[in-house]
């Protein structure tokens, strides 16, 4: 068994760093698109367990797209089915209740043994390290080279190397499903969550001035400029914007939160 890994300074400052510098790989963007678009049709469904249990609903949302690939019908805590008692790690659950269970019910019981509620560190970096416990530590433990696909799948920051089965590692295999930081950080990106730990950022510094617009630019210079405004955006606590090359919404929101005014252009 791995051991147990604290969540110490230097761990949530690399949460910290590893989040803000996510970039999702170019090939795996059409997916983790669609992955977001099933998420978001299910908030209120992940809302309602959250209040019951006072975890987070996209922390519910990340867990079910890893454990159970947004399946109502299986078990939160592995992906078995809900027609009875899971088999797998950790067997038997729910211990109480009669299958088939309410997806809720069971949902409730795995965020329950995990000591999961409303009282837990539910900061960025202590929602990425509580992502990480869920699976397990035997990434950080025994595989230091390999941050952990479970989180950081689909991004710049995995390549490959995974458990293809407990216990069993391989070093070339590729995981095959969208890292719980990744789906967050898109969810950041989009609008659709807020980490409340993240200051609002101030800066004395120059902007990057470009003009609003939502239509990607034909000359490579303007797409380049910005490129660079999104890069210089997400260097601030709080801010996460996807670097595509098109100032629009979400990047003229971003620069109205960091200079007080939206890009030039904006009719809003």
């Amino acid at each position: 068994m791995a051991k147990a890994v604290n969540l110490t300074p230097a761990l949530r400052a690399q949460y910290e760093m590893l989040f803000n510098t996510c970039r999702i790989r170019p090939s795996r963007a059409a997916a983790v698109e669609k992955v977001l678009k099933k998420v978001n049709s299910y908030r209120a469904i992940y809302e309602q367990a959250s209040a019951t249990s006072g975890v987070p609903w996209h922390f519910i949302a990340a867990v079910h797209n890893l454990e159970s690939s947004l399946n109502f019908k299986t078990h939160l805590h592995n992906g078995d089915s809900l027609s009875q008692r899971t088999k797998n790690v950790p067997a038997g659950r729910p211990k109480t209740g009669s299958p088939p269970f309410a997806w809720d019910f069971s949902a409730a019981d795995a965020l329950a043994i995990k000591g999961l509620d409303s009282n837990t560190d539910w900061s960025l970096a202590g929602t990425l390290y509580q992502l990480e416990r869920y699976n397990g530590w035997g990434y950080r433990n025994y595989h230091p080279h390999v941050l952990s696909p479970y989180v950081w799948s689909f991004s710049e920051h995995y390549t490959s190397g995974k458990y293809v089965e407990d216990g069993l590692w391989s070093e070339t295999a590729v995981s095959e499903q969208c890292g719980a930081a990744v789906l967050l950080r898109r969810m950041g990106e989009s609008g659709d969550i807020e980490f409340k730990d993240e200051p609002t950022p101030k800066t004395g510094s120059k902007p990057l001035l470009v003009a609003f617009s939502n239509i990607k630019s034909k000359k490579p210079e303007d797409v380049q400029r910005a490129i660079d405004l999104q890069v210089w955006l997400n260097t601030f606590p709080g801010t996460f914007v996807k670097v595509d090359g098109i100032p629009g919404n979400r990047t003229s929101e971003a620069y109205l939160r960091v200079t007080g005014q939206r890009l030039p252009g904006d009719p809003r």
